[in-house]
């Protein structure tokens, strides 16, 4: 065995035992060890990739060598270490880039508790990404939700605590649904290994039996993950989460979070149910018109905002809906357009939260829309890659965003004639939507302020933010321009799920 598949069991303790370290530490030497923590996951989990990318194999890694019912498995594969790597790097870039609006919203002896979370959350990516065991998979599911929790309370305001109440019911809602379905399929199957459950589901599918308590086992956990992701209409709490939180809060829940409850899902849909199962009890089809109706209404709440961060959230919650609409269309097609919009999705969503609030900076520390007049001149960096992030949010070409609805309308023309119409419809009004708000957005960045106010509320870049900010562009730009091979190997890591 190559001894690079230890990576992931050592990367989760290691995330797990730094959040206790961490704890100990003063904010900078936390902030270090935080920064350090992320950049080695990155770099362990592109090593890993490289491997079963050039193996072309998915690799089931023993936990103490203990075999079924006693021990637990990872599942180490193309798509887990590419998600892996992609996470953990939009993490180190989220507390890179966000580290002056943290030093300055948070108090001085509170900001070590934030890499303790920061630092649970990685550990919890990392698990959900690469676990091969269902109930493990809740464990961190509920890890990752209480340390979200305190990411997005750590400034301590009546918004805050008042978002985090909010979060955690929704979020508390989705654990229970998730946690009964699983306990529906154990009582069943007798087994949590997702290997064994799959053996397990597909034989009692196929012979009829117990057909009701699986159907509703398996309702049961795609609607408590949607619930968690923000899947409409589950999807007011991100307005308030995301508006209140500080800007590399915000970037990790949306662009993150969010995601890796997509990705576990997709991994309960492959590795557990079975596509044939799945799609044939035909809950794909109620996640294909949550998933539209998410895109629609997420982006006239975005249009009606006017406040930017809660514009953000509002566009969150339509690009949520563009990889619930993907997972309804296709088990090819529609799952590899889903798992790129992840992908852009997490690249993006961050670039904008991290740029408005330099931006919210730059008009006075408010985020309404009137005050935002003239920002992109007050703060040319921001302005700048906000622009860029919001052109790949409209989905212009060069940009991850084209990509991803460019794949969209390909997995539509591929798939049935009765979803084929209305999903080019919906990507079409989307667009339009997602261009009049953005549009809206960006003209009043540049609307150039009078001279005398430009030169005295002029914001100096950032060295940490200005080093974030460059990579989140060249990869949105690299990855929107050389999308091939990225492509292939989705679809390679699909055909090995």
């Amino acid at each position: 065995m190559a001894f690079c598949l230890n990576f992931p069991l050592f990367l989760i303790v290691l995330c797990l035992i730094s959040s206790v370290v961490s704890s100990v530490l003063p904010a900078r030497a936390a902030r270090i060890w935080s920064l350090g923590l992320s950049a080695v996951s990155t770099a362990a989990n592109a090593v890993l990739f490289r491997y079963a990318a050039r193996t072309n194999t998915a690799v089931t890694y023993l936990m103490g060598h203990y075999p079924h019912p006693w021990g637990n498995e990872l599942r180490i594969g193309p798509l887990e270490a590419l998600f892996s790597a992609f996470f953990s790097l939009v993490l180190f870039l989220c507390l890179l880039g966000g580290r002056r609006q943290l030093a300055v919203k948070v108090a001085p002896q509170k900001q070590h508790y934030y890499y303790v979370m920061a630092d649970l959350v990685q550990a919890a990516l990392l698990a959900l990404v690469y676990t091969n065991d269902l109930f493990t998979g809740y464990v961190f599911i509920e890890i990752c939700t209480l340390s979200s929790c305190g990411l997005l309370m750590i400034r301590e305001t009546g918004r805050t605590i008042l978002a985090s109440v909010r979060y955690m019911i929704f979020s508390l809602i989705g654990s229970g649904l998730f946690l009964l379905g699983v306990i529906l399929l154990y009582s069943i199957t007798g087994h949590l290994l997702m290997p064994n459950l799959k053996e397990s589901i597909g034989l009692l599918w196929s012979t009829g039996q117990y057909h009701l308590p699986l159907l509703s086992s398996i309702c049961l956990i795609c609607i408590g993950l949607a619930v968690k992701s923000g899947l409409f209409p589950f999807h007011l709490w991100m307005a308030d989460t995301y508006g209140a939180a500080i800007p590399a809060s915000s970037g990790i829940l949306s662009g993150l979070v969010s995601k890796a409850y997509i990705f576990f899902l997709l991994k309960v849909i492959f590795d557990v149910f079975g596509v044939d199962v799945f799609y044939a009890c035909g809950i794909h089809r109620l996640l294909y018109v949550m998933g539209a109706a998410g895109i629609i209404a997420g982006s006239v709440g975005a249009l009606r905002e006017n406040n930017i961060f809660r514009m953000i959230a509002f566009s969150s919650a339509a690009q949520i809906g563009y990889i619930y609409m993907g997972i309804g269309l296709s088990p090819t097609v529609g799952i590899e357009a889903a798992l790129f919009q992840i992908l852009a999705h997490a690249v993006t969503k961050p670039a904008l939260f991290l740029s408005a609030g330099h931006l919210s900076d730059a008009a006075g520390r408010s985020k309404r829309f009137h005050d935002l007049q003239g920002a992109g001149y007050k703060d040319p960096f921001a302005g700048v890659a906000f622009t860029l992030a919001a052109f790949s949010m409209i989905g212009l070409p060069f940009t991850m965003g084209f990509i991803s609805k460019y794949l969209f309308g390909m997995a539509a023309l591929d798939g049935s004639h009765a979803k084929m119409v209305p999903t080019l419809l919906v990507l079409a009004v989307s667009t339009v939507l997602n261009t009049l708000y953005f549009a809206r957005t960006v003209l009043r960045l540049y609307n150039k302020p009078q001279a005398d106010d430009y030169e005295r509320v002029r914001i100096p870049a950032h060295l940490s933010y200005v080093t974030a900010g460059i990579v989140f562009m060249a990869v949105n730009l690299l990855l929107g321009t050389l999308s091939r091979p990225l492509l292939d190997l989705l679809l390679q890591g699909v055909r090995l799920f």
